[in-house]
């Protein structure tokens, strides 16, 4: 069984995010949708609500694919977490050439922590590229609509979010 993973914080998660998801499940058996609890980003959302935000798309995903998508919060090495799922590959998403220089630097130091598994870069579909979480944040902070980066249901929880505020 291949088992990819792929991680990230999902602060929120964004339509960028699951076009990779989908395109990931062409590769893989199993995907798990790792979820970084990264306390040192601030995150918008609480973990709970992330976790239940991507449970959601991911539910709606694996009935489109029929593939297994499975969430799994982390808060240790990206690497380690790779064992913990079983994941020969980590799947990460570019947008951009400075994503790349990021990704490229993890790559190696991730390589030298396990060189079994690999890592796989899906280029964001070019509709996609400029959607950002801290841009969407940003946008819905301010009382933009951001209905073409997110889910209705994200769109919902980011407005119920800052309005809170």
């Amino acid at each position: 069984m291949r088992i990819g993973l792929y991680p990230g914080t999902f602060d929120p998660i964004t339509l960028g995010h699951i076009d990779i998801m989908q395109r990931a499940m062409v590769m893989v058996n199993r995907l798990v949708i790792g979820v970084a609890i990264n306390r040192d980003k601030g995150p918008l959302f609480s973990l709970e609500e992330r976790v239940a935000m991507v449970q959601a798309e991911c539910d709606a995903i694996a009935a489109k694919t029929g593939g297994e998508i499975v969430v799994h919060p982390f808060e240790n090495l990206l690497i380690d977490c790779a064992r913990d799922v079983g994941a020969s590959m980590i799947v990460r998403g570019l947008r951009a050439v400075a994503d790349f220089e990021y990704e490229f630097q993890m790559v190696g130091m991730n390589r030298a922590l396990d060189h079994e598994i690999e890592t796989v870069f899906l280029m964001a579909d070019a509709r996609r590229q400029a959607i950002a979480s801290k841009l969407v944040k940003e946008i819905a902070r301010l009382g933009g609509d951001v209905s073409k980066f997110v889910t209705p249901p994200v769109c919902q929880a980011l407005i119920t979010r800052y309005d809170q505020g």
